[in-house]
């Protein structure tokens, strides 16, 4: 059980790094009159979105990792 439950976090940790690599890269596309324009860009939103999903990988991470520390006691 312990052994699944490493693998999910690894797991977890890669989905966080794509994650994190993935709002980099629409962060340097943005443009100027991204920057400029009023209102939300779709670029500003898809750069909240990549954000939000590697917040939820990071607690999913923390979290199975506490329920292995659990465990193995």
């Amino acid at each position: 059980m312990t052994t699944f439950l490493i693998i999910l976090v690894v797991l977890a940790a890669i989905a966080t790094l794509v994650a994190l690599v993935r709002g980099i890269v629409t962060f340097l596309r943005t443009t100027e009159a991204d920057l400029k324009g009023t209102g939300a860009s779709a670029s500003g939103l898809k750069q909240n979105k990549m954000m939000m999903q590697r917040v939820t990988f990071q607690a999913a991470a923390v979290l199975i990792a506490a329920l292995a520390l659990l465990l193995s006691r």
